[in-house]
């Protein structure tokens, strides 16, 4: 289902440009959602059969993991295409980042893991809820040593912090304005919010982000952002580029 977004502001000059002779897809915060994240993949396969041949670059931007209900099955999914496909690209998201440090013994970071969905991530991988409740900081900690694969840990810990490609610069959160974009720090790339969402100007790049929700996909004169809530709304979102052309696909929104 090919879904077109009104601009919220205009641009000045050219647009920005993918680059010749590749197509590139990204999708948005998946957070546990293995249907949906099926069905949108199938829906890109359709996309892009219905286009001229072109190599194609798939691009997730983190968030992978939490607050839905399937995380390690997202995880697995997202292994699995990696290994058939080396035309495919991750991106570091903050859920990852505290899945990451949880699931290697950290108590402090297994407190924030658990405030941020990551009781329903462990349910993925077999603790149920109510235990994952009970359990101390330290006990979540290490229980998520001793059963989370390490192979999944270790996956999402070689996610890039950010990618370039033409006019275009792929990160989760944002970059920190004013800052050289080869400057960024990490935090930042996986973090930010408002410094970012209300700045006007250019960012020397056009910066495709999740991380911050919108109802739809949020197109600016200086940043796109495809979060459109996957894990309560129903709806995953993947932008489309070629040259200077972009599209957006989107999952259909969960019925009440």
């Amino acid at each position: 289902m090919l879904i077109r977004f009104r601009r919220k502001a205009p641009e000045d000059g050219p647009p920005p440009s993918l680059g010749e002779d590749m197509r590139a897809y990204a999708i948005g915060d998946i957070h546990g959602r293995d249907d949906l994240f099926a069905e949108l993949l199938e829906r890109i396969a359709q996309d892009e059969a219905a286009r001229a041949p072109l190599p194609r670059l798939l691009i997730l931007l983190g968030d992978l993991v939490d607050r839905g209900p399937q995380s390690a099955q997202v995880i697995g999914r997202a292994m699995a295409l990696a290994r058939a496909d080396p035309n495919i690209r991750f991106i570091k998201g903050n859920h990852e980042e505290m899945f990451i440090a949880a699931a290697r013994g950290r108590a402090e970071a297994a407190r924030l893991f658990r405030r941020f969905g990551g009781v329903e991530t462990l349910a993925s991988y077999g603790l149920m809820p109510d235990d994952g409740t009970a359990l101390s900081d330290a006990g979540l900690a290490r229980w998520m040593l001793a059963h989370i694969p390490r192979e999944h840990v270790d996956f999402l810990d070689d996610f890039a912090d950010m990618l370039t490609v033409g006019d275009y610069m792929f990160v989760h959160a944002g970059v920190r304005p004013r800052i050289a974009l080869d400057a960024q720090t990490p935090a930042d790339l996986r973090w930010i919010r408002g410094d970012f969402l209300n700045h006007r100007r250019p960012f020397g790049k056009m910066i495709v982000h999740g991380h911050s929700i919108s109802e739809d996909a949020d197109v600016q004169s200086n940043r796109i952002g495809i979060d459109t809530g996957a894990f309560r709304s129903g709806r995953l979102t993947a932008i489309g580029l070629e040259n200077s052309q972009r599209w957006f696909l989107q999952t259909s929104a969960d019925r009440e």
